[in-house]
């Protein structure tokens, strides 16, 4: 199990080792060059180490599952809440271009000025020091605000901030499926929102060659939920019928809804990718195939992780064990 779960200090009672330094993260990755520091960080590793786990963790569970719900995530599904709140107050504004509304600075200007502030409403007392350090993730989560764009940088940006609220003892081992299930799913609402009401650009995107304009992760957690599923094979998530009678169940039909709604025309033409993965015998093979292409098309790709953030949480520096 990764190991990043189980930290001395983990729990409230006991405070965190004194050589505990925090800093605020800075980018490192400067030229295409900089990649292999980056693959050999011990942040690559606890990042990819992160997202496995939770993989693992959701395996064949229905969204709709009983779990245990901590008090941190709820302190987190009432932050991301508040996110949604102020898109509710920032209304879209006339404008010429129909994309990248520029009510999103306003709305980011906000988070921007009150991270730290929500991020320290998340986390006990004696980790007050780590607001400043894990509130960089949480503000580079939600998009760019000079281009309005979103992208899967800045969903890799939340994964961070929830990975380093483990590394802090935040969250706990048995947090993982609230992890995904409600704080990563209510993030993807929220979002979902923001891409909608702010008609942002998709950042960094191939097109029709890439899997979604916008997100990938909640493809890899969600073709992991319907791993050995009774029923539900990938070639059926192209099915309308079958996408709306389950995608409450199932983060991966989620996604697809959500696709559907936005784009027009054939599945095949605007979707080429994922009408290509319907064709995969097994959701097995389509989880394990995603996750070689999100190393490949995010995690390797330089105009994504050139924008990544390092810090003492997620050191640039390589793996020592």
């Amino acid at each position: 199990f990764a190991s990043f779960l189980h930290l001395p200090g983990a729990s409230e009672e006991v405070a965190p080792p004194v050589q505990q330094c925090f800093m605020v993260p800075k980018k490192e990755i400067n030229v295409v060059s900089d990649m292999a520091k980056w693959k050999r960080s011990q942040a690559y590793a606890d990042y990819m180490g992160f997202i496995l786990t939770l993989n693992e963790g959701v395996r064949g569970k229905k969204l709709t599952c009983e779990y245990k719900v901590s008090e941190a995530i709820e302190k987190l599904v009432a932050l991301l809440n508040t996110l949604d709140r102020w898109i509710d107050e920032t209304p879209p504004v006339d404008q010429p271009s129909r994309f990248g509304n520029k009510a999103f600075r306003t709305w980011y200007a906000k988070l921007d000025q009150e991270a730290e502030k929500l991020v320290s409403a998340v986390i006990p007392k004696h980790l007050a020091d780590a607001a400043p350090e894990v509130a960089v993730y949480l503000k580079e989560s939600v998009g760019n605000s000079t281009r309005i764009d979103y992208g899967t940088g800045h969903e890799a940006a939340f994964a961070a901030f929830l990975c380093c609220l483990c590394k802090i003892g935040v969250l706990r081992v048995d947090d993982q499926m609230a992890i995904v299930f409600k704080v990563f799913n209510r993030y993807l609402e929220v979002m979902r929102k923001l891409q909608k009401t702010y008609r942002m650009e998709p950042a960094g995107s191939q097109g029709v060659w890439g899997l979604d304009d916008f997100q990938f992760l909640p493809f890899i957690w969600g073709s992991s939920q319907l791993i050995d599923h009774p029923s539900l094979e990938p070639r059926h998530f192209v099915d309308e019928k079958v996408v709306n009678e389950n995608h409450k169940d199932f983060m991966f039909l989620e996604c697809i809804l959500f696709i559907t709604e936005m784009k027009t025309g054939p599945f095949a033409e605007h979707s080429n990718q994922l009408w290509n993965i319907s064709a995969v015998p097994s959701w097995s093979k389509v989880n394990q195939g995603l996750i070689r292409m999100y190393k490949a098309e995010c995690l390797e790709k330089f105009p994504v992780i050139q924008h990544f953030k390092f810090g003492s949480l997620l050191p640039i520096q390589p793996v020592t064990s």
